[in-house]
């Protein structure tokens, strides 16, 4: 009798082939286990904590986020030295990261199976590749084009950092208002809900195309897309035996053609074409006698050009909004070890982990204030909450470096450091402070100010009250020598709206542009 299994009968399977339809298993519990261990890192991204574990691990072996540092600063920080264990894998293996480990994408293949409610026969129209699926390459041209010319906007797409950003600033702070006790305090974020609102856009995508951000928008699976494109294992088909059946189309996460000539840079490795094939022509590994052909990566090269020379076109106009290159902003209040302005942006991502960190909630994403440019960094709103003096939890958690790891030695000028790390300087507006302006007894700055000596003092006076009697004051003043700008006095300050003492960004430590009185040079 003929070993030739009957056309439509299960497959008789060997060597790889034995192995490989069990691999769509194995990546679904490696997708479980990946994507709770992200939760769990970002859940430990708390002072409550956060007691040695690698909570940036992920941002740390995004080889995008690695790649596009390196463009703008010029150096590779320590952590990101570990996406080598993604870059030199995917050489080999293909761009497996986006179905087994990136919780982007297991986060949208989780949600478009939820939204799976179609006809059988949309699943070969929906799975089937399409030229918009070029947008990503363009994309991932434009924004290594800005880091190149010192313009690190790549967290802004980067689906580690992304998905951090939206856990952080809408997903977690949800839960906590429903009563899950994520956060010491229930924390309030700056434009949180235009992050929500992006987010969920891109979960309700997947209603019109599964994986639509994977597939049209992701820079860094472009980026493991292109080194993919000579991969020596992939997916490979059997011409002689494959009947044109087309079932490996139904669940195929990339669109990536299994039923002909395979594109390589669009595969995610998922498994599910191997799994689905009923004449088992499909399998997983080295190129054998009769295996077809693969397509080279399709873009197009004008397109490419366009792209990189739009984004030329784009930097000067992104930089004449207010910006490092431009006059410091006396709202950009930076946390405690950032480097300064310029280099910070060549570094910050947008990831928000020193949000996630912080205790007092002080850390907010910036809109505008600091040009668009500086959309989502870091940057302290003191009537939100304050620095606390004794924390650098931030500078911990910073994947990149744009927040330097400091001791609380440090950052208090305790010896042998010689002076505090400054954020800035508090102001008094006199026409609105209590004992200044309303004759009213108050000295709430003075009490809660954590310096020593305290930077904020008073001047007993009396003045006629308005019924004639002397009324006895305590005047604050600011000594600007001994000011941190921690915000503490800001944040306390019993005047509601506006407080009576506001901190600028002017005397911080980081600059030595950004002070009230420039010394000039000695001839």
């Amino acid at each position: 009798m003929s070993d030739t299994p009957k056309r439509g009968a299960p497959p008789k399977l060997t060597g790889w082939r034995r192995v490989v339809p069990g691999l769509r298993g194995v990546r679904r519990i490696y997708s479980v286990f990946f994507f709770g261990l992200f939760v769990l890192l970002l859940l430990a991204t708390d002072g409550r904590y956060l007691k040695g574990y690698e909570s940036a691990l992920f941002l740390e072996l995004d080889p995008l986020t690695a790649l596009a540092g390196l463009l703008t600063s010029a150096t590779l920080y320590k952590g990101l030295a570990l996406s080598l264990l993604m870059v030199i894998p995917t050489l080999f293996f293909g761009r497996f990261f986006c179905s087994w480990i990136c919780p982007m994408g297991i986060l949208n293949q989780w949600v478009g199976f939820l939204f799976q409610k179609r006809r059988p026969s949309e699943d070969h129209r929906l799975n089937a590749y399409r030229p918009l699926f070029r947008v990503k390459y363009y994309l991932l041209v434009a924004l290594l084009i800005l880091a190149a010319l010192g313009a690190l906007q790549i967290g802004l797409l980067d689906p580690i950092a992304l998905i951090t950003r939206s856990f952080t600033l809408a997903l977690f702070p949800a839960l906590q208002e429903s009563g899950v006790g994520l956060y010491l305090l229930t924390p309030v974020f700056h434009g949180g809900i235009l992050i929500a609102v992006i987010f969920i856009g891109l979960m309700v995508a997947n209603r019109l195309m599964p994986r639509f951000w994977c597939r049209v928008l992701c820079p860094l699976g472009a980026l493991l897309g292109v080194m993919s494109g000579r991969a020596l294992f992939r997916i490979r088909r059997d011409v002689d035996s494959c009947t044109d059946c087309r079932k490996c189309l139904k669940d195929c996460q990339g669109a990536c053609d299994p039923d002909g000539e395979l594109r390589v840079s669009e595969c995610h490795v998922c498994m599910n074409c191997v799994e689905a094939c009923p004449e088992g022509s499909l399998h997983y590994g080295l190129s054998q006698a009769r295996s077809s052909v693969h397509k080279p990566l399709d873009v197009n090269k004008r397109r490419l050009v366009e792209s990189g020379v739009a984004a030329g076109l784009f930097l000067p106009m992104m930089k004449r909004s207010l910006s490092a290159e431009s006059e410091p902003s006396p709202q950009v209040i930076r946390p405690p070890g950032s480097l300064p302005e310029a280099a910070f942006q060549a570094r910050c991502i947008k990831c928000a982990a020193c949000m996630k960190v912080c205790p007092t909630n002080v850390l907010q994403p910036a809109l505008l204030e600091g040009g668009l440019e500086g959309l989502w960094t870091p940057i302290l709103m003191n009537r939100v909450g304050y620095c606390e003096h004794h924390c650098v939890l931030c500078g911990q958690v910073c994947p990149t470096g744009a927040i330097q790891p400091i001791s609380v030695a440090e950052k208090v000028g305790a010896e042998p450091y010689k002076s505090p790390v400054k954020l800035g300087t508090a102001f008094y507006d006199r026409g609105r402070c209590l004992p200044w302006a309303m004759q009213t007894p108050c000295i709430v700055c003075e009490e809660v100010c954590p310096t020593t000596p305290k930077a904020i003092w008073y001047r007993e006076v009396e003045r006629p009250g308005r019924d004639g009697f002397p009324v006895a004051l305590k005047r604050p003043f600011v000594d600007p020598t001994l000011c941190i700008g921690c915000g503490v006095c800001e944040n306390k300050c019993p005047v509601e709206d506006h407080a009576a003492i506001r901190v600028s960004s002017v005397g911080e430590s980081r600059s030595s542009r950004n002070q009230m009185i420039l010394k000039k040079k000695q001839p």
